[in-house]
């Protein structure tokens, strides 16, 4: 049974957690866009909540790239050049690479082999015959999964949190410009190619084949850097309908 004071704790925790959560969700809904002040009290206020949990929320975005210190203590949302967002590709990139080759490496176990080849042939039925029929909704959740599962084929806790951090930033998730449809055609092509290569990283995992699979895993990321180029630099004007866009600057 807890004492009163870990019974404090506990409760200051949640509400810590839930502020984070909260922000967060305001952040990536555009709510606050790039540079926009955030103030303890106000915030305290609108989440009715004590000032600690929101400050302790506030340092936790902080920590996940959200939000920058100012030098007075405050905290500014952060704004994201082009250049961040393809960089921030990369760096996901780099630490699939560095997952795949040490589940080849180490090996996996068949369970988890299983596991990961299931969400393959999900995705492979998300692929209709015609662009049009293409199902991008279910696509992308899978996507986000199959990543997901490929972090943790390593055993790597490490690598986990990681690739969990680089996730959470608000364009590095596998999935974060697929709601950009205004190009069916376009996008399902450049999926497939991309969907290829999930079947080529899992079949080099299961042969032990490390290099192969760093660099197929490396070399994925190149389709999503390829789209969002498209993206901010193509086809700005065509933007997709994403709030997150507030936080990039030119």
């Amino acid at each position: 049974m807890m004492d009163g004071t870990e019974s404090n704790r506990q409760g200051a925790r949640t509400h810590a957690l839930r502020a984070q959560i909260a922000l967060r969700q305001r952040i990536l809904n555009g709510e606050y866009p790039g540079g926009t002040r955030l103030y303890e009290v106000s915030l305290a206020e609108e989440l009715d909540i004590s000032r600690t949990p929101v400050r302790e929320a506030l340092s936790r975005l902080a920590e996940e790239g959200l939000l920058v210190r100012t030098r007075a203590g405050g905290f500014v949302v952060r704004s994201f050049a082009v250049a961040d967002v393809l960089d921030m590709i990369e760096l996901r990139g780099v630490l699939e690479g560095t997952a795949a080759r040490l589940a080849a490496e180490r090996g996996v176990c068949s369970e988890k082999m299983a596991g990961i080849r299931c969400i393959l042939a999900q995705l492979d039925s998300c692929f209709g015959a015609n662009p049009e029929d293409a199902d991008l909704e279910r696509y992308s959740q899978l996507n986000d999964e199959f990543h997901y599962m490929l972090a943790r084929l390593a055993g790597s806790k490490v690598l986990e949190e990681e690739i969990a951090r680089v996730v959470r930033l608000p364009f590095a998730a596998p999935s974060a410009f697929l709601p950009y449809k205004t190009q069916i055609e376009a996008l399902v092509s450049t999926l497939a190619p991309a969907h290829a290569q999930h079947h080529a990283m899992i079949d080099a995992i299961a042969a032990r084949q490390g290099a192969r699979a760093e660099a197929l895993a490396r070399e994925h990321t190149g389709a999503a850097r390829a789209n969002i180029q498209q993206i901010f630099v193509t086809d700005i004007g065509q933007a997709p309908p994403l709030a997150a866009l507030g936080l990039v600057v030119g």
